[in-house]
């Protein structure tokens, strides 16, 4: 695939933590939307569509080290490109 080719699906599993093996900032940087049922979340942490789930940031609540707490939802997960999305 050439550098100027988009694919237009994201991954089927990614995070915004740089130390997670599933962080990709290509896609990131790209901004990924995700519909969980149906409802878009915009504090998702991390997904898996195969899977079903998701990880939500709780915004009051932070772990012993100073991250934030993540809650885990089940379901069917949508992920798609925003700018994409803006084109339509």
């Amino acid at each position: 695939m050439s550098e100027d080719q988009k694919p237009d699906v994201p991954p089927n599993h990614l995070s915004i933590d740089p130390r997670s093996p599933f962080y990709d900032e290509e896609a990131l940087l790209r901004g990924v939307g995700i519909r969980v049922n149906g409802t878009e979340k915009i504090n998702v942490h991390e997904y898996d569509v195969d899977e079903g789930w998701v990880r939500v940031e709780v915004p009051t609540a932070k772990d012993r080290r100073g991250n934030p707490m993540v809650v885990k939802l089940t379901g069917t997960v949508e992920p798609f490109f925003r700018d994409l999305e803006d084109e339509n």
